[in-house]
């Protein structure tokens, strides 16, 4: 039933016309991973490369948060689910505006709704903001555990900002274990990792 329902989700953000992303886009980007993961994960927008190929995180953050990930014993399609906040590329890869994030968080709400994960990982400034609100700095509260409509929250960096600023990796080894750990408290204690 779940399945079906992203399935159908994904069939309406493919034919979405609520802002004017839609005009510019070449394939809108649902999200993808473990329709029953316990993570959530969530991004900005897609870029460049996962316009063209329809999928999310494919780029060189995506090959980034991917090590991440298997530095924490996560895999995409068994632990996570990942999308953004807007499903369409922005141009430029300009930040998506207020009334684009508008239109689209009725969707992303729906899937997290329908999946149902133990932790959402906010990934970046914007999807930080657009959960915790305008006045959220990504730099004071990375970290730390919020609650938003009963869910478990942690704002970390965008994989792309340890991109361009390595000397942020540091911290965000250290938001990612905390998310290990939480995700042992939550969801399976037995969980390997030898960092934490």
């Amino acid at each position: 039933m779940k399945v079906e329902k992203l399935a159908q989700l994904s069939e309406q953000i493919s034919n979405c016309r609520k802002c004017a992303l839609h005009e510019s886009r070449i394939k809108p980007v649902f999200g993808n991973g473990n329709p029953d993961a316990g993570i959530f994960f969530i991004g900005e927008a897609p870029g460049a490369e996962e316009d063209r190929v329809g999928d999310v995180f494919v780029g060189k953050s995506g090959q980034l948060f991917d090590k991440i990930l298997a530095a924490c014993n996560f895999a995409r399609d068994k632990h996570i689910f990942i999308s953004n906040i807007v499903k369409c590329h922005p141009p430029g890869n300009r930040n998506p505006q207020p009334n684009e994030q508008a239109a689209c968080l009725p969707c992303l709400e729906e899937q997290i709704s329908l999946i149902q994960p133990k932790m959402l990982i906010t990934l970046g400034a914007v999807a930080t903001k657009a959960f915790l609100g305008h006045d959220a700095k990504i730099t004071r509260i990375r970290g730390q555990w919020h609650t938003w409509n009963g869910y478990h929250l942690l704002p970390t960096y965008h994989p792309s900002a340890l991109l361009r600023n390595p000397n942020l990796k540091r911290d965000a080894w250290e938001d990612f274990k905390n998310v290990v750990r939480k995700y042992r408290e939550l969801v399976d204690p037995d969980h390997p990792n030898q960092y934490v």
